[in-house]
């Protein structure tokens, strides 16, 4: 099955929460309310510097695809009124 590199989530447990799960490596999942990552995978590398800096580059990428998915959202909403 092909999935979408990234998944918008929620959780009732969580409900002021909203999450994007990163479904590619490094698998993350992260907590857009609370600026939080969780990682799924171990981040690997002969270099530390290079593999905190594309952890760095995902985890912007992860937030800027959420707040382009949420702006949609939002478009849907207007057109409907």
């Amino acid at each position: 099955m092909k999935l979408p590199k990234f998944l918008l989530a929620d959780n009732s447990e969580f409900p002021e929460d909203l999450f994007v799960v990163h479904t590619e490596y490094p698998r993350f999942i992260l907590n857009v309310e609370e600026e939080d990552v969780e990682w799924l995978d171990d981040l690997e590398g002969d270099d530390e510097e290079t593999v905190a800096n594309e952890a760095t580059k995902v985890v912007e990428e992860a937030f800027k695809w959420c707040d382009e998915e949420l702006a949609k959202y939002d478009d849907e909403e207007e057109d409907e009124e």
